[in-house]
């Protein structure tokens, strides 16, 4: 008995009565996790469909993670649980506290059923590439995080253009896709503009900048507000060879350099907020606590998430600013 079935008079679309039959099949045990499923040929020619039908069916199930294809053997039961609607392939380029709260926020304003599996490209071409190509017509939607990679736009390109949605850093080759970014230049010279008052009792602004990492955009706002503002400023790539001094505001992008800022102020006895300063870029709540608190310039993660989850829903091919701003703690 063939588990598929299709009624010419049903007013369902022929491609979607493919797929209930197989979710059928599988409620009422009639196929299992690695059973062999009808080959597209015998369906196209039992109901005289065209080819495209059932592979829009097939694939729709492949995308939901039900059913498999092996190369020259045909297409298998993956998975028995048909409850999963959406599967979404999300591409971050590392995992740390504040690419938490935005993973969370992401994954709690989404609808039921919708499988996230987030992978990390850690700055790394060859990485990002491979998940890519690995990971072709295998999800509905594509989330990716491009940081600073550069001619990535001849990879992304293999994906369908309406499954794909970037984030955090916009890049000009990427502006056909919706985008909820971070403008880093803006942000960065608002932020200090900010503080400005704060920041004129120091002699000093120092950006630690390992440019492998870290958006261009950061290095431009901080220079161009020293410039405009007439401060005496500094640009380095490492903390290692590094004594903080009397005077100095460090601007600090990542929490581990943080903690190595912080040791560093502390072994030369000097006193945070009064003796020298630091700004540490994206929030987190372990940051409110340290050192009685330390001021951020930070976009909202939560709300980053959060919309991303919407425009996904929403089917939305905008572009959006996702806000900052700099919260004032003890350590300026």
């Amino acid at each position: 008995m063939s588990i598929i079935s299709i009624q010419s008079n049903l007013g369902v679309p022929k491609y979607k009565q493919i797929i209930a039959s197989i979710e059928n099949a599988i409620v009422d045990g009639h196929v299992k996790r690695g059973d062999k499923l009808p080959s597209i040929n015998s369906i196209r020619n039992r109901f005289s469909l065209s080819r495209d039908t059932v592979m829009l069916a097939y694939n729709e199930l492949k995308v939901r993670g039900i059913v498999q294809s092996i190369p020259g053997k045909g297409y298998y039961i993956k998975s028995e649980d048909i409850r999963t609607k959406q599967k979404i392939f999300l591409l971050f380029d590392e995992l740390n506290a504040f690419k938490e709260d935005l993973y969370n926020s992401f994954l709690s304003n989404l609808e039921e059923n919708v499988v996230v599996d987030i992978f990390f490209h850690h700055f790394n071409h060859s990485v990002f590439s491979k998940l890519i190509y690995d990971n072709l017509g295998d999800y509905n939607h594509y989330v990716i995080m491009p940081a600073n990679l550069k001619d990535i736009d001849s990879v992304i390109e293999k994906l369908p253009n309406d499954k794909v949605f970037i984030l955090d850093q916009y890049h000009e080759e990427l502006s056909k896709y919706p985008t909820i970014y971070q403008n880093f230049e803006k942000d960065m010279f608002n932020g200090l503009l900010d503080g400005v008052e704060l920041l004129k009792k120091y002699k000093k602004l120092v950006l630690l900048f390992p440019e492998e990492k870290q958006p261009i955009g950061m290095y431009n706002g901080f220079t161009s507000f020293c410039k405009q503002n007439k401060f005496e400023h500094e640009v380095i790539a490492t903390l290692n060879e590094r004594d903080p001094n009397k005077g100095e505001v460090y601007l600090i992008p990542d929490d581990r350099n943080l903690i190595l800022i912080i040791k560093k102020i502390k072994e030369k006895r000097l006193t945070l907020s009064h003796d020298i300063g630091i700004i540490s870029y994206n929030d987190t709540l372990l940051k409110e606590i340290v050192e009685d608190g330390i001021t951020t310039i930070s976009t909202d993660f939560n709300k980053m998430g959060e919309r991303l989850a919407q425009m996904i829903k929403n089917k939305e091919r905008l572009k959006i600013e996702n806000p900052n701003t700099l919260i004032l703690r003890n350590s300026l």
